[in-house]
């Protein structure tokens, strides 16, 4: 195992220990920052992760939402939006969220780390940008 897998596994077991039921997302990411994450792409439905950290690029499999060939939903902002209200308000497991914003035709989002900002695209350039709050650990 490299060190930049033994340090992402590492912080995410931290974050995950840590993380409260409500608003935990920011508690993950100023986790995932603090050893030294800078962004994580993540394509859906693939569940594909992407952690580009300063001791290397590390890449994580997640269990697909969809197989085969699906139809790609419209991208649906209100939709998007209510799927993080619900997930920010700690109503929702994480797969759960993936799939509501799948669901709202989001096929992949950018997590900046440094700018605590989360893009979200849709398959026809379209974009929404949410902006999250720094937290002490």
């Amino acid at each position: 195992m490299s060190e930049a897998i033994a340090h992402l596994q590492a912080a995410q077991a931290q974050a995950m220990a840590g993380r409260p039921r409500v608003g935990g997302f920011p508690y993950l990411a100023e986790t995932l920052r603090s050893v030294g994450v800078t962004r994580n792409v993540w394509q859906l439905p693939a569940c594909q992760s992407l952690y580009l950290t300063d001791r290397g690029a590390v890449l994580q499999q997640g269990t697909p939402l969809v197989s085969g060939s699906v139809d790609v939903p419209r991208f649906d902002q209100s939709a998007l939006i209510q799927a993080l209200r619900t997930d920010q308000a700690g109503e929702s497991s994480f797969p759960a969220f993936l799939l509501a914003a799948w669901n709202a035709g989001v096929i992949h989002y950018d997590v900046d780390l440094f700018e605590r900002r989360v893009t979200y695209y849709g398959c026809d350039g379209e974009s929404y940008v949410e902006h999250y709050p720094a937290v002490s650990l």
